[in-house]
C-alpha cells in the first residue's frame, strides 16, 4: 500500500505542474483513498514534497489553491504539517491581498453582495476593471482561489507548531490578520484565520495577584479567549495543586473544557478575579490574549477583586484547538515590589465600561489591507455602574470530527520528490489570462467523473471537500510550464 501512495502522490505531482485537468481530479481522488491506509510518517513525507510548489510558485493558481486543500486534509489525518504549512500560509495572504483588491473594486463599482468565489465570472471581472483596469483578472483570480486557501489556513494555523512559526514571522502574522481582516463578512473561513493569527500573537505573561503581592511568569497556547486564559489561570495558581493562591479551585471539568477535553456547555464557571492590566484598564474576559497591553515587553495581568459575579459556560472557542498554560517561575519579592510601585487600582466600573476601543479608520480604496489588525469590540460594555451583566462565552463551534489513531509508522524507504520544472515560472500575479468559465464538454467530463463520495476529502469534518470539478482549475491557471 505505501508503494501505491507513493506512485498516486507522484502522480499527483506530476499532474499539478503540468496542468493537466485530465490527470489531476483523478489523481486527487486517488490519494485521498489511500492516505488512511498508510503510517503517519509516510503522509509527512509526501507533504513535506508540496512545499517547493508552493515556494516556487510552479503550479498555477487555480491548481494551487486545491493542493492547499489536499495538504489541509492530510493534516486533519493527523500528518505533520511541516514546512509545507507556512509555505500554504504565504500563498493565502498573497491570495488574500488580491481578494480584498476585488472586494473593494466590487464595493466601489457598485456594491451588493460579491459572487461566491466558485462561481465568478469574466463579467464580475469586467465590472471590477472599471476600477483595477490591468490588475483586475489578478485580482479576480484572487477571488476565485481564496475560499480554499482559507479553509487550509484555518486548518494549518489550528496545530501548535504552525502557529509558533507565526509567532517567529511578525510580517506573515500581521498580513494574515490583516487580510483576513477584510474577507471575514463574505468568508467564514478567514474569520477563523484571523482568530487563530492573533492566538499566535500572545504566548506568555506577567500574572500579578493584588491580594497577595505575588508575581508569577506564565507561558500558555492555544487560548482562543479571556474566558479561556482566565479559567487555566485559576487552575494553575489557587490551591495546593497551583501556587497557593487564595480561593476555590476550578473544577476538573472546567479545566478540561478550556484545556483540551470534553466542552460542557451546560455547565457554568464562575470567575475568581476581575482581571486588569498595567495601567488600570480592565482585561475583558471576551477579548483574546493578544489584546493584553504589554509593559517593558511583557503583556502584564493584575488579579483584582471581582466588583460583581462574573459567569459563564464551561467551553472553549476553539473546540479542534488544545490549550494549555503553565507557570515558567514565581518573581522574587524585591521584582514583585518594583512593580507594584508601577501598578494603579484598577479602573471603576463606570471608568471601564465608558472605555470603548477607538473605531478602525476604513481602508483607503486603493489599499487592498490594512497594516494594523482590527481591535475586537466588546458587546457586552454598557455605560452604567449599577448592575453589570454576567458576561457569556461565545457559543463554541462545531466539534470537529475526532482525528483517526495514526498507524505504528514504519521506515519509509524512498522519499517522494517533488518535480521541479526547468525553468524559474512567472508568478500568478503576471500574465494573468482572462477570468472564464470552466471549460465544459471533453475537457471537464473527465474531471467531472466519479461519485461525490470520491471526491470527498478524507480527515474530519472542520475541513470540506474540495470543490467539485477540482481539476477544472487547471484551465484557469497560466500555462506557462
Amino acid at each position: 500500500m505505501i508503494d501505491a501512495f507513493r506512485a498516486a502522490f507522484q502522480e499527483l505531482i506530476d499532474a499539478a505542474l503540468a496542468g493537466d485537468p485530465h490527470r489531476f481530479g483523478p489523481a486527487v481522488r486517488n490519494v485521498h483513498g489511500l492516505a488512511s491506509q498508510v503510517p503517519t510518517e509516510e503522509r509527512a513525507i509526501a507533504l513535506e514534497a508540496l512545499a517547493p510548489i508552493f515556494s516556487g510558485h510552479h503550479a498555477g493558481p487555480g491548481v494551487s489553491a486545491d493542493l492547499a486543500v489536499v495538504a489541509g486534509a492530510l493534516v486533519e489525518m493527523g500528518t505533520d504539517p511541516g514546512p509545507t504549512a507556512v509555505e500554504i500560509l504565504r500563498r493565502a495572504a498573497d491570495s488574500g491581498k488580491g481578494a480584498a483588491l476585488f472586494l473593494q473594486s466590487w464595493e466601489k463599482t457598485g456594491g451588493g453582495t460579491p459572487p461566491e468565489p466558485e462561481q465568478v465570472t469574466s463579467a464580475d471581472e469586467e465590472r471590477v476593471a472599471a476600477a483595477l483596469g490591468e490588475n483586475a483578472p489578478a485580482a479576480t483570480m484572487c477571488w476565485w482561489t481564496a475560499r480554499r486557501y482559507g479553509l487550509s489556513a484555518k486548518t494549518m494555523l489550528g496545530e501548535a507548531a504552525v502557529r509558533a512559526a507565526v509567532r517567529e514571522d511578525t510580517v506573515l502574522r500581521d498580513d494574515l490578520t490583516a487580510v483576513a481582516a477584510h474577507l471575514a463578512a463574505f468568508l467564514p473561513e478567514f474569520d477563523e484565520v484571523g482568530a487563530l493569527a492573533r492566538m499566535s500573537e500572545a504566548a506568555s505573561a506577567l500574572v500579578l495577584d493584588r491580594a497577595s503581592g505575588r508575581g508569577f511568569r506564565v507561558r500558555f497556547d492555544g487560548i482562543g479567549d479571556n474566558f479561556q486564559l482566565h479559567t487555566l489561570l485559576a487552575d494553575a495558581l489557587i490551591g495546593a495543586e497551583g501556587r497557593g493562591l487564595a480561593g476555590e479551585r476550578p473544577a476538573p471539568s472546567w479545566v478540561a473544557a478550556a484545556s483540551g477535553g470534553e466542552i460542557r456547555p451546560e455547565e457554568i464557571v464562575t470567575g475568581w478575579w476581575n482581571l486588569t492590566a498595567a495601567d488600570g484598564s480592565w482585561i475583558w474576559n471576551e477579548g483574546v490574549p493578544a489584546d493584553i497591553p504589554e509593559a517593558d515587553g511583557e503583556r502584564v495581568i493584575v488579579l483584582d477583586e471581582p466588583p460583581y459575579r462574573r459567569t459563564w459556560n464551561s467551553v472553549r472557542r476553539h473546540p479542534h484547538v488544545q490549550g494549555w498554560l503553565e507557570v515558567v517561575e514565581e518573581i522574587g519579592a524585591q521584582e514583585a515590589a518594583a512593580w507594584w510601585q508601577r501598578i494603579p487600582p484598577g479602573a471603576s466600573m463606570r471608568e471601564a465600561f465608558a472605555a470603548e476601543p477607538a473605531a478602525v479608520p476604513a481602508p483607503e480604496a486603493d489599499t487592498p489591507v490594512v497594516a494594523e489588525p482590527r481591535p475586537d469590540v466588546e458587546a457586552a460594555r454598557q455605560d452604567q455602574e449599577e448592575v453589570a451583566p454576567p458576561e457569556t462565552a461565545p457559543a463554541p463551534e462545531p466539534e470537529a470530527v475526532p482525528r483517526e489513531q495514526a498507524q505504528t509508522p514504519t521506515a519509509p524507504e524512498v522519499a517522494p520528490e517533488a518535480a521541479r520544472p526547468g525553468t524559474a515560472p512567472v508568478p500568478p500575479t503576471q500574465e494573468m489570462p482572462a477570468m472564464r468559465p470552466a471549460p465544459a464538454g471533453a475537457d471537464g467530463a473527465e474531471a467531472r467523473a466519479g461519485s461525490d463520495e470520491e471526491r470527498r476529502v478524507p480527515g474530519a469534518g472542520f475541513l470540506p471537500p474540495l470543490p467539485p470539478g477540482v481539476s477544472d482549475s487547471a484551465a484557469w491557471s497560466p500555462r506557462h510550464l
